[in-house]
């Protein structure tokens, strides 16, 4: 069982930036390709970025691309989210999810709380 704790959420004016973190209690983190989604008020889940085990590959939602990074530190079992140029149709509940496919959009095995990013214009 994986347990990850999503952090770094909060306030931002539009065309501001953001850092999320993703801590997971998984000792075999590096197993895991992890994903970033995100839930706006009364909209679906969305994918948003997700990346392979080794961080040398990722895919990006075309709504975010250019503009969000994910990256993952193996060494601290933690995944990142840089938000730039943040707009207010960001706005939404970030969640981060492990699974043991690589580079899948949905279908992931396991998920966190989730950290609220609001985004004002």
């Amino acid at each position: 069982q994986v347990q990850l704790v999503e952090s770094g959420g909060g306030l931002v004016q539009a065309g501001g930036s953001l850092r999320l973190s993703c801590a997971a209690s998984e000792r075999a983190f590096s197993r895991y390709a992890m994903g970033w989604f995100r839930q706006a008020p009364g909209k679906e889940r969305e994918f948003v970025a997700t990346i392979s085990w080794s961080g040398h590959m990722t895919y990006y939602a075309d709504s975010v691309k250019g503009r969000f990074t994910i990256s993952r530190d193996n060494a601290k079992n933690t995944v990142y989210l840089q938000m730039d140029s943040l707009k207010s149709e960001d706005t939404a509940v970030y969640y981060c999810a492990a699974d043991v496919r690589l580079l899948t959009t949905d279908g992931y095995d396991y998920w966190g709380q989730g950290t609220q990013v609001t985004v004002s214009s």
